[in-house]
């Protein structure tokens, strides 16, 4: 016969193991459907993947100034995405010889070669000096063909805007990178206007469609 103590002992292996079940399948309950929560808040959804494809594109890299940290330059994410500081007048380009081809400053937000003179442009919200007043449609525009402001008879993006990888994007991947940047705190910075070289060489001028390797 069994003893009490092994009844005892039976019963509350039985209890803990439905405890254990019960809990699993609880979790597995609650674990939320991620393409079910998108269907029902595709805005979310689509802002969510925006910062991803900003964050994976490398527009850190370049649009928000490098200061000095303690490891060395760093991005200084009070400037987060701003372009190149509007205080920061750079001098004349240094003169290169070949086989170095251009230069950069410090903050990697002004950069000089064979095409002339660029600056990372402020991707904030700004409504004057940033994406504020920029449409949806300029922005994809840009991105695709590559055209200052996205407009047709606008000047060529720019090195080392690598507009030719960016142009292979789906619409909806571009429209959600524009949407996420509309949503970066504004930070007033005007950024100076490019100059662009009296004749750019042949050899010297950004691939129009051929992608970023």
């Amino acid at each position: 016969m069994m003893t009490n103590d092994v009844r005892r002992a039976g019963r509350a292996l039985v209890m803990g193991g439905a405890a254990v079940a019960l809990m699993v399948t609880v979790a597995c309950t609650a674990t939320p459907d991620v393409s079910t929560a998108a269907a029902k808040d595709p805005a979310s959804a689509q802002l969510a993947r925006g910062k991803y494809l900003v964050a994976i594109g490398g527009c850190n890299d370049c649009h928000t100034p490098l200061k000095m940290g303690p490891r060395g330059p760093e991005p200084d994410m009070t400037r987060y995405l701003s372009g190149h500081p509007e205080s920061m007048v750079m001098p004349p380009a240094p003169k290169l010889e070949m086989p170095w081809m251009y230069a950069g400053n410090a903050t990697n937000t002004a950069y000089a070669g064979p095409w002339g003179i660029s600056y990372a442009i402020n991707l904030t919200s700004d409504e004057a000096t940033g994406l504020g007043q920029w449409t949806e449609h300029g922005f994809v525009q840009a991105l695709k063909t590559g055209r200052h402001l996205g407009i047709a008879t606008g000047r060529m993006i720019m090195p080392p805007m690598p507009w030719p990888a960016y142009a292979q994007m789906t619409d909806e991947d571009v429209k959600a990178m524009f949407a996420f940047l509309r949503t970066v705190p504004a930070i007033r910075n005007r950024v100076p206007d490019a100059i662009v070289a009296p004749v750019m060489p042949p050899d010297a001028a950004p691939a129009p469609t051929a992608p970023r390797p």
